[in-house]
């Protein structure tokens, strides 16, 4: 399988394990249009190689990645429209929840920092999670006046339940990985040095085992995702889409561009 194609993502593979890393560490990982098309692609692509028994997904530089591009929103003229004004297509988040839930292999997640965001659905996603103790995790749509519509209201509530995601993804704040362990949202809260290493050792353990037995367990659980994801990503996504026109949206825009405090007025 060639990867040659991919700018945003690092693949990498030895004793039939892939690592992925998100590798635009100048923008902290910043996931624009192009990284969100690689993000949707990627895991398709892997599920197809017979040379991949697991995957093991990270960020490169000091962030696993900050998310969206906030500030890139102000030219929105009411889509997702990214840099180089290029349209997002509506669909893309759902395929990149789709495409991780159907990729066969087994994903360990090694969020080496903050994890914002869109970040935060993939790496929750991901089948088992080790976090760096320093590492923050948040789904923060509400602070920009939007729906968590790209798989936060699918996958939060599955990890840590209906009241405490709805918590979260409300107000939207940073939960820190040692209270985020606690809860069940991430495996390991580990320091920072041991992160990859433990990660790494999963994802041989899963590459080394009986792979036919470890896909098909992680069918069976998945299944269960899936039938979240087909009752509540379209509504969140739609809802998502319709948040982008509101006046609150561009006010939060706004403040965060002039580092401010935004004023929602409901409308």
């Amino acid at each position: 399988m060639d990867y040659s194609r991919y700018e945003c993502l690092k693949i990498e593979k030895a004793d039939r394990v892939a690592t992925v890393t998100l590798n635009r560490p100048e923008t902290g990982n910043r996931i624009e249009h192009r990284f969100h098309v690689e993000l949707q692609d990627i895991w398709a692509d892997l599920a197809r190689d017979k040379e991949v028994n697991a995957i093991l997904l990270t960020g490169s530089g000091k962030y696993f990645s900050v998310g969206g591009n906030v500030k890139g929103m102000q030219d929105r003229p009411g889509g997702d429209v990214f840099e180089e004004g290029e349209m997002l297509e509506p669909s893309g988040g759902r395929r990149i929840v789709q495409n991780i839930l159907d990729c066969e292999q087994p994903i360990v997640c090694a969020i080496n920092g903050d994890c914002i965001g869109l970040a935060a659905t993939v790496a929750l996603l991901c089948d088992i999670t080790v976090a760096s103790r320093t590492a923050r995790i948040a789904d923060p749509h509400v602070k920009i006046g939007l729906v968590a519509g790209d798989g936060g209201a699918v996958i939060w509530p599955m990890l840590v339940g209906p009241n405490r995601a709805k918590e979260f993804l409300m107000r939207g704040n940073l939960i820190d990985a040692v209270d985020a362990e606690r809860m069940g949202l991430v495996n390991y809260a580990l320091p920072q040095e041991q992160v990859l290493p433990k990660a790494r050792e999963l994802a041989q353990e899963l590459a080394d085992g009986a792979p036919w037995a470890i896909r098909w367990t992680k069918l069976a659980v998945n299944k269960a995702i899936k039938d979240q994801f087909n009752l509540i990503m379209d509504a969140s996504y739609a809802l998502e889409m319709c948040t982008f026109q509101t006046s609150d949206h561009r006010e939060a825009v706004r403040a965060f561009v002039e580092k401010r405090k935004p004023r929602f007025t409901g409308r």
